[in-house]
């Protein structure tokens, strides 16, 4: 009489927790073909202040040093919806074979204060004082056609000339389409041996430190000795990216990556997970300028002379817990050859490494980590030789992750098209674009030392804590590249509180809040110094090395 009564769970096309099918639960052919929708939208706004330059045409008063009003603002929305056709009795089977189709539509808006940021075109006033807030940053809430051409085209017949600040853009991709196929099961286990090819996500490592990525490929995969081994063989043609939306598109990169991994689960430890891996990228890309006419290969700094970047990666990783210790870590080796690398001025052959390494405890609701990341530098950027470490599409969560200020933002070096380093990104390499530049192992690297702690405040709430200093492991190729003889190697504290709230417990909505801080050290200054003290009251040019750099981000994802 204790016993639960039996419930049938009837067929239901929309309830999110019973048996649909639209949720791949049921078949809707036969009794091993299913399909399985997903619908979902990601949302986020970020207010941040990042270091810029003041715009060939900025007049703002007292904006006369090179570095302008340093706060921007993003806002992005991706609505995605997924399809997928397979067949197979997938409860202890692999799938037979499988069909997917993922577009995506995108709209973002980025606002800065100053001019030549968004696209350079110089034209256009740099004065925010000038315009009212709330007519989308043109001279005249007329212009219109400022607002959909990238702020830089004024609407026909408008009253004035639109500012160079701001960008509304909306794109529509076929981010993943891909058909998979099973080949061969080998063992009774169901131990099997797959094939998947189109447009395909793929994590190279546990963190996403070399390849992180969307794009055309084809993946031979599978697992055997009951899925204690895990394998992968992937070659990707890559596509070249939206550079707004950072959508995949049909272009062609001229670029080929070649990444072969093998997992070995319960490796020494129960529960710990080792992977070796090689990674080879190819990169023969010619010139070519992003969607925004800033030049993107060859990277403008230096002698820009196209060239061709070939590199292989040697990679040992692996996550897990030993006992009550949570590890994560690894170790990367570099080697090949650049062409002719800009900054240097002449060919160079390359070899670097890597290291990270993150150690966690968890007790009860509390798990707490110490971090540490090293890339190498280059003690020399003329002399031939290329030992700064670089990634091919790198996308990690590590030190603190999207809500890491110094991890989340991209800096440009000292006002040029080059960026410091790239968004969503640890590594200073002095590239153009993750996504549509070319990989530069001339570069300062960097050493990270973290503290964080994430805490399950409620079965809902979850609260996240992280402390990380960053400074360069070496800092001649940026001296080098702003020709001066004084950058210090800190380049700062950086500080950063995130939650995460899952109101229904499950992942169908999730809303996300997060700062992030900088605390600029004495190398950041050296790279963003100003030449002049700032005018009583402005807080914009002159200033801005010298005070909290810092991000605010909120964002909600829903799924369906």
């Amino acid at each position: 009489t204790d016993e639960l009564p039996f419930y049938h769970n009837r067929p239901e096309l929309w309830h999110p927790y019973r048996q649909s099918l639209l949720k791949g639960d049921l078949p809707i052919r036969g009794q091993d073909i299913f399909l399985s929708l997903t619908a979902s939208s990601e949302t986020v706004y970020e207010d941040r202040l990042l270091p810029v330059p003041s715009g060939a045409s900025a007049n703002v008063p007292g904006s006369y040093d090179f570095f302008g009003n340093s706060h921007s603002s993003v806002f992005v929305t991706n609505v995605s919806f997924d399809a997928t056709l397979f067949k197979g009795e997938t409860v202890f089977m692999p799938v037979e074979w499988a069909v997917k189709i993922k577009p995506v539509f995108n709209y973002n808006h980025v606002d800065f204060r100053e001019a030549g940021i968004v696209n350079p075109d110089p034209r256009g006033s740099g004065s925010t004082s000038s315009n009212p807030p709330g007519n989308g940053g043109v001279t005249n809430p007329g212009d219109i056609g400022g607002i959909l051409n990238g702020g830089t085209t004024p609407a026909p017949g408008g009253l004035g000339q639109a500012r160079s600040t701001n960008r509304d853009r909306t794109d529509l991709a076929l981010q993943e389409a891909f058909v998979e196929v099973h080949l061969a099961d080998l063992s009774p286990n169901y131990d099997f041996l797959a094939v998947k090819a189109g447009n395909q996500t793929f994590n190279s490592d546990f963190r996403g430190f070399i390849f992180n990525d969307t794009n055309l490929g084809v993946r031979l995969f599978g697992n055997y000795g009951g899925n204690l081994w895990q394998y992968n063989l992937a070659v990707f043609d890559m596509r070249k990216k939206d550079s707004n939306s950072e959508l995949i598109t049909f272009e062609p990169r001229e670029q080929q990556v070649v990444i072969a991994n093998l997992y070995r689960q319960d490796c020494f430890w129960k529960g710990y997970t080792t992977q070796f891996s090689f990674h080879a990228n190819l990169d023969h890309a010619g010139k070519h300028f992003d969607g925004n006419k800033f030049l993107a290969i060859p990277a403008p700094l230096g002698t820009p002379v196209e060239h061709e970047v070939n590199v292989g990666y040697l990679g040992w990783a692996g996550d897990g817990h030993i006992g009550r210790w949570n590890v994560s870590h690894a170790l990367y080796l570099a080697a090949g050859r650049d062409g002719f690398n800009g900054l240097a001025g002449r060919p160079a052959g390359i070899l670097a490494h890597m290291a990270a390494v993150e150690v966690s405890y968890d007790q009860d609701w509390i798990r707490c980590k110490a971090s540490a990341v090293y890339a190498s530098g280059d003690g020399d950027a003329t002399d031939g030789r290329a030992t700064g470490f670089d990634s091919i599409v790198d996308n990690n969560n590590f030190v603190g992750g999207p809500f890491s200020y110094y991890n989340r933002q991209g800096f440009n070096l000292a006002g040029t098209a080059v960026g410091l380093k790239q968004r969503h990104s640890l590594l200073p390499d002095l590239r153009t674009s993750k996504a549509n530049g070319q990989a530069n192992f001339v570069n300062p690297g960097v050493v990270i030392l973290g503290l964080g702690a994430e805490m399950d405040l409620t079965p809902k709430v979850r609260m996240f804590l992280n402390a990380n200093h960053i400074s360069f492991a070496e800092t001649d190729p940026l001296r080098t590249a702003l020709h001066t003889n004084r950058v210090d190697s800190d380049f700062g504290l950086d500080l950063s509180i995130g939650f995460q709230w899952r109101p229904l417990l499950t992942d169908n909505i999730i809303l996300s809040l997060g700062y992030g801080a900088l605390l600029p050290g004495d190398g950041f200054k050296d790279i963003y110094r100003t030449t002049q003290p700032p005018v009583p009251g402005y807080t914009g040019s002159g200033s801005q090395v010298d005070r909290v750099l810092h991000s605010a981000v909120a964002a909600v994802t829903f799924t369906y």
